[in-house]
């Protein structure tokens, strides 16, 4: 059975920074700008986070790679707007960092599926049956009609 838990972290990481682009989005990073005329680029990156889960969930194999790739330069654009001008005066702090950070964290799960995607498990795989030591032959059986599509109830 393919190992769940990176696939949690990638999904919680592209939540978070989903969330963290949006809310960083609607902070002030300048005394001139405010609200949603600040960066327009974060809310689109924070909605390409949002759907690279889905992506992450309905592929596997190159596919899923292919989407880590993508994430992984979503990540850098976001990187590069919470930096470019930071260093002018006049600057606010918290905006930029937040959309760092969650510029990191998608950058952070792009590179995670991009390394160990091919043994995520994916949405819609067939049931995988536990070990033969672990099983009676009645729950082989069961199993089996599971990954064949029947009920084993009937």
């Amino acid at each position: 059975m393919a190992d769940r838990r990176p696939l949690w972290i990638v999904t919680v990481l592209l939540l978070a920074a989903s969330a963290g682009l949006w809310g960083s989005s609607r902070l002030n990073w300048s005394s001139e700008l405010t609200g949603s005329e600040q960066v327009s680029g974060l809310v689109p990156l924070a909605l390409l986070s949002l759907a690279g889960i889905a992506g992450v969930l309905a592929t596997s194999g190159w596919p899923r790679r292919i989407v880590g790739v993508l994430l992984a330069l979503a990540g850098f654009a976001a990187c590069w707007l919470a930096v470019n001008g930071a260093f002018a005066a006049g600057q606010a702090l918290w905006g930029r960092v937040l959309a760092l950070l969650a510029g990191l964290a998608i950058v952070a799960a792009g590179v995670l599926l991009v390394r160990s995607g091919h043994k995520m498990p994916r949405l819609g795989a067939k049931y995988d049956a536990p070990g033969k030591t672990e099983q009676p032959d009645g729950e082989k059986e069961l199993w089996s009609a599971l990954s064949e599509g029947k009920d084993p109830t009937v």
